[in-house]
């Protein structure tokens, strides 16, 4: 049995769009989105312990003291019955409080590279059921794939063979509690609910999911709260012509594949033939932090369960 797992990755993730289609009667919202992986992603290492205990190690900025990552290693645990306990340490570089999933990729890598540590050998639907109860969108990074999301995150219909697509993906220094956004007066709750197998089948529809297919209703509720937002999506918007904030926010992406003109384009890439990632962070205010990603076909983890 091996001792130590180094150098899991866990990507973000970008919601390309977000409807809020009803409301469960114990409160829980329904959704439909499709989130998509991006290479924007945490390192995490795993050694194991044979005295149960398990202990979480911060080598970049200092994760809330009962952070995901160890109430998914605990749930594993408890449920596995298992005596093996785990030191788990955290390079954090997906910045919090963004709607990138960065917490809830997390907990998903726990799952799978503890999954292999302690020989558990389960399967990823068993995976699954564990991460449903850590938060809405783990389910999803346990799956593997680029998916259409649905119910309350339970609900995955894998879309393979996305095309490769370059995001700028930004978040002001301000973070955005869920719980507020989700409880707003603003927010529609009756976006009419998109019927997915017809979705994936059409082709200009299957198109149009990477080219502004639908919106976010959770940006409004989240403008309102967060005037950063509205900075965001403006500076996005007149870059490259369009914008959408992921997730609950505060982070907002742009695709660079419909720039504001081709003037602009060469003097964000560069005269020299500068990066464009070297020139959006040169951009930015100080206090924001930016990035250009590129979406991934697939989870870098998805053979690591059945």
């Amino acid at each position: 049995m091996m001792s130590a797992i180094y150098d899991v990755p866990a990507p973000a993730k970008l919601n390309l769009f977000l409807h809020v289609v009803g409301r469960r009667a114990d409160g829980y919202h329904l959704l439909q989105s499709l989130f998509v992986l991006i290479d924007w992603c945490d390192t995490l290492h795993f050694e194991r312990r044979s005295d149960g205990r398990l202990q979480r190690h911060d080598l970049g900025p200092g994760l809330p003291a009962d952070d995901l990552c160890l109430r998914a290693a605990r749930a594993l645990q408890c449920a596995s019955g298992g005596t093996f306990g785990a030191d788990l340490s955290v390079l954090k570089r997906v910045p919090l409080g963004a709607g990138l999933g960065g917490g809830s990729s997390n907990a998903a890598s726990t799952l799978l590279a503890l999954n292999r540590l302690w020989g558990l050998n389960w399967s990823r639907e068993r995976l699954q059921q564990i991460a449903l109860t850590l938060g809405a969108d783990v389910p999803f990074f346990v799956g593997g794939h680029n998916a259409l999301v649905e119910g309350i995150g339970e609900r995955l219909t894998p879309v393979p063979r996305l095309a490769t697509q370059r995001y700028a993906v930004v978040k002001p220094a301000a973070s955005i509690a869920t719980a507020a956004i989700f409880g707003s007066s603003l927010l529609v709750r009756n976006t009419e609910t998109v019927i997915v197998m017809s979705l994936l089948a059409d082709a200009k529809l299957r198109n149009d999911l990477l080219t502004g297919y639908g919106r976010n209703d959770l940006q409004p509720p989240a403008e309102a709260a967060c005037r950063e937002v509205i900075q965001v999506a403006a500076w996005l918007e007149g870059r490259f012509g369009n914008s959408r904030m992921s997730g609950s926010g505060s982070a907002v992406f742009a695709r660079l594949g419909t720039p504001v003109g081709v003037e602009r384009v060469d003097r964000i890439q560069g005269t020299a033939g500068q990066p464009l990632a070297t020139n959006l962070l040169e951009e930015i205010p100080s206090d924001w932090v930016g990035r250009v990603c590129n979406s991934l076909d697939h989870h870098p983890l998805v053979g690591w369960a059945d």
